[in-house]
């Protein structure tokens, strides 16, 4: 045990041993910002940038509707790159199939030094004849196929760093501008479409309704959808931010879009825009006072693509692999 001098005093110690807060030099302030200054943890989002840039990414979309209602020119027009099936094959005569026949086209889209590995996957026949009884068997047997492929992948022993992704993130369902109900063949398709993959329904060909059937027609999909619990994306249960919740309501109100496509331009005002002639002047594709068609770009790229791929990974994939384990495991 350690006794003290004779003459000495425990509180000087005790008092010596206290390192100073502040020097009496440097202000409060001056000490504060030099002890919790710039630490750059924010240069983390230009890694994640640079390292994205030199990657890519990829992004898979599903064109579902009959033949005729402009599946084809609306992609085109969505990337304005020519990637449909159509501007592929040239020269080749375009035949109806008797039965669902899906084609996948990929093409590698760059703008602004970002590479986006593009697969547009079209499905010519579907609803296109007389009897169309599980017209939508080939379509789910195909995305099942992806998750089927990703999962094979994943549970190899020695995995590749980069597993392909080839899974669907996002099916635009084209509904016909009837101006009445949803037929059962659509309610029925994106009933069980929309259990495994994210549906987004839009009016194809929408120049053909005036406004007022046009916001009639939308309201009766919106009753017959929630009528037959039908959830499309962007879907109210996967909402977790307040502010996501109130952006995701705003494009709820307006779902299904009222959409136009085009591949040509024309001179509008002296500038060239994205439209279709008719006698009556000139529809413009990119004005949202003519179609939502910006709004279907923005929601499908500029804002909700990556929320795509993240709840096709984390809530359809993820169902699917959870299921596909449990069957092993039986």
């Amino acid at each position: 045990r350690v006794r003290p001098r004779a003459g000495s005093s425990l509180e000087p110690q005790e008092h010596s041993m206290e390192a100073p807060a502040v020097p009496e030099e440097l202000p409060p302030d001056k000490g504060a910002h030099e002890l919790f200054g710039y630490v750059g943890i924010e240069a983390v989002l230009d890694q994640m940038k640079v390292k994205t840039m030199k990657t890519g990414f990829e992004f898979n979309i599903m064109v579902v509707g009959q033949s005729g209602l402009g599946k084809s020119t609306m992609v085109n027009t969505l990337f304005k790159s020519k990637v449909s099936r159509k501007a592929s094959q040239p020269g080749q005569e375009e035949r109806i199939p008797k039965t669902v026949q899906l084609q996948s086209v990929t093409h590698v889209i760059e703008e602004k030094g970002v590479k986006m590995k593009l697969t547009v996957t079209d499905t010519p026949g579907f609803g296109d004849q007389i009897n169309n009884e599980n017209c939508w068997d080939p379509i789910i047997k195909y995305i099942n196929e992806q998750y089927e492929r990703y999962l094979r992948e994943e549970i190899l022993i020695t995995r590749k760093r980069k597993i392909p992704d080839t899974r669907v993130h996002g099916c635009v369902y084209f509904v016909p501008p009837t101006g009445h109900w949803l037929r059962p063949l659509d309610l029925e398709f994106m009933r069980r479409l929309s259990k495994i993959v994210n549906v987004v329904p839009v009016i194809a060909k929408a120049d053909t309704l005036t406004l007022e059937e046009r916001a009639e027609f939308k309201q009766r999909i919106q009753k017959d959808l929630k009528a037959h619990a039908i959830s499309v994306y962007p879907q109210q249960d996967f909402d977790e931010d307040p502010d996501d919740r109130l952006l995701n309501d705003r494009i709820r109100e307006k779902i299904p879009f009222a959409v136009v496509g085009a591949d040509q331009e024309h001179q509008v005002n002296g500038k060239r825009v994205l439209g279709r002639k008719t006698k009556w002047g000139i529809i413009e594709v990119e004005n949202p006072l003519h179609c939502e068609f910006p709004m279907l770009r923005d929601l499908l790229i500029r804002s909700h693509l990556q929320d795509l791929k993240d709840i096709t990974h984390n809530v359809h994939y993820e169902s699917y692999r959870v299921r596909r384990l449990n069957e092993s495991n039986r």
